[in-house]
C-alpha cells in the first residue's frame, strides 16, 4: 500500500461511475487520432508520476488515456486532461484540441463539478451525518445542475469533433466495507460515499447516452480494490494529499485500461 492510514485529513476531487459496457463501437484502427480530456481521474493523478511539461494538471505516464495510446496505432495524442478541472474547463481551454480529424475522444468530467472534494474532507473529519447531509448536498448538485453542464460540454465536443467516437469513462466506487485502518472512517461513511457515487454514475451515464456517447462502466473493474481493502488500487489518504481517493498505477492499468480496450478493441 502506497498510503498512510493515519493521515487525519485528506480532500481530494472523487466521483463515480457507470453502466454497461456496449459492444465495441468501432475498429481499433480507427482510433488513430485521439484526445483525452477531463480532471484528475483522466490525467492519472494518484499514480505518483507526472510528466514534467504538465504542471498543475499532472499528467501521468501511467494513466489510462496514455497507456491506450502507447498500446495502440496512434498518429496523433493529445493528453489535455487537467488535475481540478470542472466542465467549464473543458469547454474553455481542452477543445481546442479537437477537430473533424479526431476519431478517439475519452473524457471523465463531474466530480469536480458537485464538489466531492469537500465531501470527502467532510466525511473523514466529520461525523456520520455530516458525511450524509455532505454527499445529499452533492448529490443534489449532480440531479439538478450537472445534466446542463454536461449537456453543453458533450453537444461541445461533439461540434468540435463530429466525426469521432466519444467514450465518457465513469467514476469507481472508492471504498470497501469492513475492517479499515483509517480512523473515524466508518463503514457508515464508506457506505454513504459509495451511495453518491452510484447516483452520479446515473446522471453522468443518462446524459452521455442522449448525447449518443458510449458509457464506460468502471465499478465492476475496481470492486474488491477500493480504499479499506488488502489489495487497493484507489488511493486513501495520502502524502501528499492530492494523491488521495484517486486510483492508483495499478488501477489504471488493471482497470481502467481494460475498461477501455473493451469498447475500443
Amino acid at each position: 500500500m502506497r498510503h498512510s492510514r493515519h493521515i487525519p485529513g485528506a480532500a481530494a476531487a472523487i466521483a463515480l461511475a457507470t453502466t454497461t459496457l456496449a459492444t465495441p463501437a468501432f475498429a481499433e484502427s480507427a482510433a488513430d487520432n485521439y484526445a483525452a480530456l477531463g480532471d484528475s481521474y483522466a490525467s492519472g493523478v494518484g499514480t505518483r508520476e507526472y510528466f514534467d511539461d504538465s504542471g498543475d494538471c499532472l499528467r501521468s505516464p501511467k494513466s489510462y488515456a496514455q497507456l491506450w495510446a502507447d498500446s495502440h496505432d496512434v498518429a496523433n495524442f493529445a493528453f489535455v486532461a487537467c488535475s481540478g478541472a470542472v466542465t467549464d474547463d473543458v469547454n474553455s481551454g481542452q477543445l481546442d484540441q479537437l477537430n473533424a480529424d479526431t476519431t478517439l475522444v475519452t473524457i471523465s468530467i463531474g466530480g469536480n463539478d458537485i464538489g466531492f472534494a469537500d465531501v470527502i474532507q467532510s466525511c473523514l473529519l466529520g461525523t456520520d451525518s455530516s458525511c450524509d447531509s455532505a454527499v445529499d448536498e452533492a448529490s443534489a448538485k449532480a440531479r439538478d445542475e450537472l445534466p446542463g453542464k454536461l449537456d453543453t460540454t458533450y453537444a461541445n465536443i461533439r461540434q468540435a469533433a463530429p466525426n469521432a467516437e466519444v467514450v465518457v469513462i465513469g467514476y469507481p466506487r472508492l471504498n470497501e466495507l469492513g475492517d479499515c485502518g483509517i480512523p473515524g472512517f466508518t463503514d457508515a461513511k464508506r457506505q454513504r460515499l459509495n451511495e453518491g457515487a452510484d447516483e452520479l454514475a446515473g446522471v453522468i451515464s443518462d446524459r452521455a447516452a442522449a448525447a449518443g456517447f458510449t458509457y464506460a462502466d468502471t465499478r465492476d473493474a475496481f470492486a474488491g480494490h477500493g480504499v479499506c481493502s488488502s489489495d487497493e488500487w484507489i488511493n486513501g489518504p495520502s502524502n501528499p494529499i492530492v494523491e488521495s481517493f484517486h486510483p492508483d498505477a495499478d488501477g489504471h492499468a488493471q482497470a481502467y485500461l481494460p475498461t477501455l480496450n473493451a469498447i475500443t478493441g
